[in-house]
């Protein structure tokens, strides 16, 4: 008779985790329970392709998916429409719309954990979530991508930065294609400083649409080993150019 499979427990005394290829394959990347969302934990999760996850009704859960969703620079896709707003805003820089860095990270989380997914009751983000990735951008390791119209934020996204490696977290959109053009904005940005490649976490239309794909966990573990340990992006506070951007 087969044994069940029992889920590791984290200690807050300790901020490992178990090996992500013991993760369980139902339901598919899940590794370890509870813990906490301290900044070592949660920096030691990333550098190891481990993110926190659940409902509002769950214990915290870790996970590390057998495939990974993740978005390069050469890949991406950015459609007709999306291409014309992107020029309008090369030619006119002075515009409606803007993109900055950083400028707003606490109203970019809360706008996502606001946001309403199809087929979930509340939100991933909780406030112990807000807090601690706040406090990992006071620290210099989470950020945002913001944009901006008439100086209203319409979207944006935020995210994890360890070496040249960033880590999607969220987007929301107010107004159509402003996520997107954050993450248009975020790619070229990050394509000026040789980061080529950012984790989407999981497989969503959304990003799929863009041209993200899936790659094995393996496959992206070897590339975390390789990315995390060097110098760190430089982030730049504030509005980003329309000159960055290269489609």
């Amino acid at each position: 008779m087969t044994s069940p499979l029992i889920l590791p427990q984290l200690s807050t005394a300790s901020t490992s985790f178990p090996d992500v290829e013991t993760a369980l394959r139902e339901p598919d990347g899940l590794l370890a329970w509870d813990g906490d969302l301290s900044p070592a934990r949660l920096l030691n999760a990333y550098q190891n392709g481990i993110f926190p996850w659940c409902s509002e009704d769950e214990p915290l859960l870790w996970w590390s998916p057998s495939q990974r969703m993740v978005l390069t620079f050469d890949n991406l896709h950015i459609s007709h429409s999306l291409k014309k707003r992107l020029k309008k805003m090369q030619r006119e820089p002075q515009g409606a719309l803007e993109v900055r860095l950083d400028s707003a990270f606490e109203d970019v989380i809360r706008a996502c954990a606001s946001k309403k997914r199809s087929g979930q009751h509340g939100t991933w983000i909780a406030e112990d979530f807000i807090q601690a990735y706040t406090q990992l951008h006071y620290l210099g390791y989470a950020h945002s991508v913001e944009t901006w119209c008439d100086n209203q934020l319409v979207g944006g996204l935020y995210g994890v930065s360890i070496g040249k490696m960033f880590y999607g977290e969220s987007m929301f959109s107010y107004q159509t294609d402003s996520s997107k053009i954050a993450l248009v904005f975020l790619m070229s940005y990050l394509a000026q400083q040789d980061v080529y490649l950012i984790d989407c976490q999981q497989d969503t239309p959304h990003l799929s649409s863009m041209g993200g794909h899936c790659i094995a966990r393996k496959t992206f573990s070897a590339h975390l080993q390789r990315v995390c340990p060097l110098a760190p992006i430089q982030w730049q506070k504030g509005y980003l150019s329309p000159d960055i951007l290269k489609f």
